[in-house]
């Protein structure tokens, strides 16, 4: 590359700004001696390079940087793995201990939400919120839909009394969050228990988490390589059409495999549960999308590096677990 400055220009004198390069060399108009030679070195480590400023480089990426997609792909990638395996050894082998890691979840899920909704100063009664949350997914495992029916309408009624003992301002609106935190995080999740209790039911858990998966994975391939045409741009501009077909085309591959290897159903079974849980795990992503936008929450927590909060990975899981439930139910007699 030719050099403009005269030879000598970094030593002592400022060089005379020539046709050519009188816009890039005025701001060396008031330089101390030296100056020249730097700021050229600072251009050029700045990824400059050409005829002054008219090309430049782009600087190298951050390997931590998020994706095209808006992650950190690696540690989506870990925590996500690192999430899945005690689920599924839960699930296989220890189903008291699948019922705790989902209460748990669910508990990190309520107080992710009563501290955003705090941020508009919204308060969800927390310890009645809390109790219920504890309470529901057991009582679905053991004592069925009665069961979860029943801690249900007493945990509401809990809450109401809570904070009817406690009158705090804005009280309309903490009764119908706390109402609204717990139907739609624990109540949602205790359908997986009821699954739970079949005699097979662990099975269709684990076709429902593959399916999410499947859902999660080839959306983001497919919609990072080829997505131009967002679903709802004002809800979740990165949500794209060609995402969602990828999300489906995917998970109907997963959802046939896993009616045929692990259910003993027919094909189109598995293709059917497919596309329901892609549209319902889809509805449940831009249901949160919804909410943390009108809270003005980019996530609605940083526990989970990668991902952001645990709502932010549950957010497809707690539409999905009733809608399979249903169809569970409808579909393959007996099983429920």
């Amino acid at each position: 590359m030719a050099d403009h400055n005269p030879p000598g220009a970094g030593l002592g004198r400022v060089p005379e700004p020539d046709a050519g390069t009188a816009t890039a060399a005025a701001p060396l108009a008031g330089a101390a001696p030296g100056d020249a030679a730097g700021s050229r070195r600072a251009r050029r480590a700045g990824g400059t390079s050409g005829f002054g400023l008219l090309k430049r480089r782009r600087p190298p990426r951050d390997p931590g940087a998020p994706s095209r997609a808006g992650r950190n792909l690696p540690a989506a990638i870990g925590v996500g793995a690192g999430l899945l395996i005690p689920v599924l050894v839960g699930l296989l082998f220890f189903p008291v201990v699948f019922a705790g890691i989902v209460t748990l979840f669910a508990a990190v899920g309520v107080w992710e939400i009563s501290r955003a909704l705090g941020l508009r100063r919204i308060r969800v009664p927390f310890v009645p919120t809390m109790a219920g949350t504890l309470v529901l997914p057991f009582s679905a495992y053991f004592a069925g839909p009665e069961g979860l029916a029943a801690a249900t309408v007493a945990a509401v009624v809990v809450i109401f009394l809570w904070r009817s003992l406690d009158p705090a301002p804005d009280a309309a609106k903490s009764l119908m969050a706390g109402t609204f935190t717990l139907l739609w995080v624990p109540f949602m999740m205790s359908f997986a228990m009821l699954l739970m209790r079949a005699e097979e039911g662990y099975l269709v858990i684990a076709t429902i988490l593959l399916l999410v998966v499947a859902n999660d994975t080839f959306g983001y391939l497919v919609g990072a390589f080829f997505g131009k045409h967002p679903m709802a741009p004002k809800i979740s501009p990165k949500k794209s059409w060609e995402g969602f077909g990828g999300s489906i085309g995917g998970a109907m591959i997963i959802g046939g495999l896993c009616a045929v290897l692990l259910l003993g159903q027919p094909l189109w079974i598995g293709l059917a549960l497919a596309v329901v849980v892609v549209a319902s795990a889809t509805a449940g992503d831009f249901a949160e999308s919804m909410i943390k936008r009108e809270l003005g929450v980019k996530d609605m927590g940083t526990i989970l590096p990668g991902h952001g909060g645990v709502m932010d990975r549950l957010d497809s899981i707690v539409l999905a677990c009733p809608v399979a439930y249903l169809l569970s139910a409808t579909l393959v007699p007996g099983l429920l």
